[in-house]
């Protein structure tokens, strides 16, 4: 079977390259080829305002200011450069590092090497059933040790919307610096403004419709001197975060962030009901589905988690190759899956957690493949045996 012909419900693992973005960036990889750091010609000086120009245009998506845009290769880097950097030169008062029970792996290594090997203490912040950070519990933990505190707009598994306002306002009456990994949150949300409440914030072009490869961190220029870069060399970018800059990538990140811009308001509605047309027709055929995370306008229009209790998802998923691309969502460790940590911190038990598979939907997403996608689980559970115990 082709993959084309493959009904592809897995937008948050990566979206598809919108052909606009693609055509964007073909002459950058052609005729427009110089390095952005050559300054003593013109094709050099091409490609530093190509690069000006991204920053300006992603800086715009999130209501921040060019300088404050450090471009790196995706939102895992920039995450590292976030937790890495700031704690690399914390005060010597300020030792403690919060970061929410579900956040991506990447926040949750960072933060345990920084606990391992340079001797910080991390905590995670509970959730609640749906995904919420405990506001309360938020509160009982914050004091003047704090240095930072991360937590993602937009959670990658349940599609868990935060309350990032609250969360600012929490951290601001203690000091403390807030990440958020918004990776997830461009399909998602409206983002202006969003710098308004964060000290920091994580992107990934290729979770918005753009390349594979890049990525940006939104540092606020007030801390840029409080960060220890991760990669050094020769300087660039405000010496956050050396080495030669891919300007077709850039350009590519840029474009998707201004069709996001352009489309987003109505894009999402449009996705959302189609996601909920999806689940509807599993409920009308009688499968037994439990929802994994909140309902409504909290939630990612994109995302719906389902439980399948009494069946292994991996069977499922399994079974509906090659004609359904959909995901559990889980952390592998050395090849061996585990329980997803995201769907155990919201309370699921180890035998639900496995029986849970994220689907995700998108811009090119059709109303006959959301029937058809129904239809191939429908049938993949009709013959998937049931687990022992249930």
């Amino acid at each position: 079977m082709n993959q084309a012909e493959t009904i592809y419900a897995d937008y948050q693992a990566t979206t598809p390259l919108d052909p606009q973005v693609l055509e964007k960036m073909l002459p950058f990889w052609k005729e427009s080829f110089g390095n952005p750091h050559s300054s003593d010609h013109i094709v050099g000086w091409n490609a530093a305002e190509a690069v000006r120009y991204s920053q300006v245009t992603v800086a715009a998506m999130i209501g921040a200011d060019q300088d404050e845009i450090i471009f790196t290769s995706g939102a895992t880097e920039a995450n590292n450069l976030a937790l890495l950097g700031i704690a690399r030169k914390a005060p010597t008062n300020r030792r403690r590092i919060l970061v929410s029970a579900i956040e991506h792996k990447c926040v949750l290594t960072s933060a345990r090497a920084l606990q391992e090997r340079e001797g910080f203490t991390v905590e995670l912040l509970p959730v609640d059933k749906y995904g919420f950070v405990d506001m309360a519990a938020l509160s009982e933990m914050l004091d003047e040790s704090v240095l930072l505190a991360s937590v993602m707009a937009v959670n990658n598994e349940i599609g868990t919307i935060q309350d990032l306002p609250a969360i600012a306002e929490a951290l601001a009456e203690w000091g403390v610096l807030f990440h958020c990994d918004a990776a997830q949150a461009p399909c998602a949300i409206d983002l202006t403004g969003i710098t308004e409440n964060v000290d920091l914030l994580s992107l990934s072009a290729h979770k918005m419709y753009g390349p594979q490869g890049i990525g940006a961190l939104f540092v606020r220029r007030s801390i840029q001197s409080d960060i220890e870069p991760v990669i050094y060399g020769g300087g660039q970018q405000n010496g956050l975060r050396s080495g030669t800059l891919p300007v077709a990538l850039c350009i590519g990140m840029a474009a998707a962030a201004e069709l996001v811009m352009e489309r987003g308001a109505k894009e999402r509605p449009r996705v959302g009901a189609l996601r909920d047309q999806y689940v509807r027709r599993l409920q009308d055929a009688g499968a037994v589905v439990g929802i994994n995370g909140p309902l409504g306008a909290w939630r990612h229009p994109g995302n719906i988690n389902v439980c399948f209790e009494g069946y292994s998802a991996q069977d499922i998923l399994g079974a509906v190759q090659p004609d359904l691309a959909a995901s559990t969502g889980a952390a592998c460790t050395s090849g061996i899956p585990e329980p997803s940590h995201v769907l155990r911190a919201i309370g699921l038990s180890a035998d639900k957690a496995e029986s849970s598979i994220r689907f995700s939907f998108g811009r090119f997403t059709k109303e006959d493949e959301i029937a058809r996608a129904a239809a191939v689980v429908l049938n993949a559970i009709e013959k998937a045996p049931q687990r022992q115990g249930f």
